[in-house]
């Protein structure tokens, strides 16, 4: 693995870069080198006439724990509203398909909302708040810390971002920490879906964690 990790950051960095610390800065962001380690999900709920989110999260050391658990989530979910959608920030170009490659590799079966063999980017049943903020251009990126900071949401971003957490595993192992981390994350896109309808913004007292 060492050797095709060289033979593929000589196609993407300069040559001027070192092999061992790219491995350390890149490699958790590509499917064939990282792990997974936790997924946090939300799922909205309509309570007296206002939006609740419920959360949970799946995170152990073992990888095929955390896959197991997530999938087996989507294909119950998937059985009672077949027609859900994922939703959050780059959904469509990294999470999604990270999480189906890594299970590929588990030898993991995929619940049918994760058989997105041959779709094409707009036929993806998915809401995804990059996509929502490109309006049609799709050349423009921009990190789910600056689009909560542009539309008034409190950034999910105030402990660790993403560049963070190789570190904060790998070196400290602080587990609970990243898990608090991810379902930052995912607060923060159901407030941004909320802002885009024009809704009003979750309370505290609206989100509460399932175990």
């Amino acid at each position: 693995m060492q050797r095709l990790w060289g033979e593929k950051m000589a196609k993407t960095a300069p040559e001027s870069e070192n092999e061992a610390e790219l491995y350390a800065d890149r490699a958790g962001i590509y499917a064939e080198f990282g792990k997974i380690i936790c997924i946090s999900v939300g799922f909205f709920s309509l309570e007296n006439n206002a939006y609740h989110l419920r959360m949970k999260s799946f995170y152990n050391d073992d990888e095929a724990i955390v896959l197991n658990g997530f999938l087996a989530l989507v294909d119950k979910f998937h059985t009672k509203y077949p027609h859900f959608q994922f939703a959050g920030h780059n959904i469509k170009e990294f999470d999604i398909p990270f999480i189906c490659r890594r299970s590929v590799i588990h030898q993991l079966s995929l619940p049918k909302p994760l058989q997105l063999h041959g779709f094409k980017p707009w036929e993806m049943p998915m809401l995804d708040t990059l996509q929502l903020w490109r309006f049609g251009d799709a050349r423009h990126y921009i990190s789910l810390k600056l689009l909560t900071a542009v539309l008034g949401i409190e950034t999910p971003k105030d402990d660790i971002d993403g560049s963070m957490v190789g570190k904060v595993y790998w070196e400290n192992h602080d587990l609970e920490r990243i898990v608090a981390y991810c379902q930052k994350d995912v607060t923060a896109v159901a407030q941004l879906l909320l802002r885009f309808k024009r809704l009003p913004l979750l309370k505290e007292e609206q989100v509460t964690l399932v175990k």
